[in-house]
């Protein structure tokens, strides 16, 4: 993209090379296959934990890679290059750190090794039907008796639904103190009240299966109380800039990729004599991704770097991914314009994208939260 990047250190590029060399001998050759089940296959969990793919800044003593946010960063910039739609970003950067920064030294030594190994898959279940992106209203209740949390309510568009071993549910514990009344609880899937619904049949990345969540009087020990009682919103608002700003990591990693398809592609393709490179329009429409790609390539790896000397806010997280995800769009629109026909085949890796990376003006916060968030901060 004749940017320089300088963001990434020597292991981070060597790391790399190991993810590359994973996604295509053990992710490629079966994505089509997860594309029709809807689900990825438990032994590529377990590979990607035995190859160190999993939970990568954890510490070393509970099995994490003992390595950085660049280290995920690799991940996802490879992950978007190879168009593979796997959510081990979901489990090893979203939610395992959670239970990495909250949990007590005994929680940690008892989820944390068979998180980082890939026998224990992690989601987190904070959508409700009706709710969206407010966290604040959450109806999910979580209440005390004796030495346990009873947990009532209903959880949708979970990622990892399906799959998930245990999941950190958003849980109001106290309904009369609004956001300030929101705990986050550790419930393993195989306790009894537990119930998933439908696989939910979503129009893109079909290979990440999505759930519906019910909690019927399930019981879980108090002990699965993740940090303190009622500032579980605190840890939510704290945390989900990371996840805002990985999307916009990969969207970036994305555009590129899709970039350099569709140059080959106008440059083979035969219109009316000539290849669909040498019309004006075309030339013109992909000086236009290139500049964006580029801009955005900038900004992604300037908040990279401050992320990785934790120096990102809220408010820039909220701007690398709104902005990112808009210009993704805009611009895979504009190539699937330049595919004709073949721009709206499944074949093609540009329709891929096309049904996969709609939702990501939508996940991790709608853009229109993103907005406003911005704009508190003008």
């Amino acid at each position: 993209m004749n940017v320089n990047r300088n963001v990434y250190r020597e292991d981070h590029e060597q790391f790399r090379t190991t993810v590359r060399r994973f996604l295509e001998k053990e992710c490629l050759p079966r994505q089509e296959q997860w594309w029709a089940d809807g689900i990825v296959d438990r032994e590529t969990w377990l590979k990607a934990g035995r190859e160190g793919l999993l939970c990568t800044a954890l510490p070393e003593q509970y099995g994490g890679g003992g390595g950085d946010f660049g280290h995920a960063a690799v991940i996802a910039e490879e992950m978007a290059y190879a168009g593979c739609s796997i959510s081990f970003g979901l489990h090893s950067d979203i939610v395992a750190p959670y239970l990495a920064r909250l949990g007590t030294e005994e929680q940690k030594q008892m989820w944390l090794p068979r998180v980082c190994s890939g026998e224990t898959v992690l989601a987190v279940a904070i959508t409700e039907p009706g709710g969206g992106s407010d966290v604040k209203a959450c109806r999910t209740s979580a209440v005390r008796d004796g030495d346990e949390w009873v947990i009532n309510g209903s959880k949708t568009f979970i990622s990892n639904g399906f799959c998930a071993d245990m999941v950190m549910v958003v849980c109001k514990t106290d309904p009369s103190a609004g956001a300030k009344g929101i705990s986050l609880i550790m419930v393993e899937t195989d306790r009894e009240g537990f119930r998933r619904g439908r696989k939910l049949e979503k129009v893109g990345m079909h290979s990440q299966d999505t759930a519906e969540l019910f909690f019927d009087n399930v019981r879980v020990p108090v002990s699965n109380l993740l940090g303190e009682e009622n500032k579980g919103f605190s840890y939510l608002m704290h945390d989900l800039a990371q996840e805002r700003f990985i999307i916009a990591v990969g969207a970036a990693a994305k555009l590129e990729r899709l970039l350099e398809q569709t140059i080959e592609y106008v440059k083979d393709r035969k219109a009316f004599g000539a290849t669909v490179w040498d019309f004006q329009n075309t030339k013109f429409m992909l000086a236009d991704i290139k500049a964006q790609s580029v801009a955005l390539r900038t900004m992604v790896d300037y908040y990279l770097n401050e992320h990785m000397t934790r120096r990102l806010s809220g408010e820039e997280a909220a701007i690398a991914k709104m902005y990112a995800t808009e210009v993704l769009w805009k611009c895979i629109d504009d190539m699937v314009q330049l595919h004709g026909g073949y721009g709206y085949m499944l074949e093609y890796p540009i329709a891929r994208a096309f049904v996969d990376m709609r939702v990501s003006r939508v996940y991790g916060g709608s853009n229109e939260v993103m907005r406003e968030l911005i704009s508190r901060k003008l």
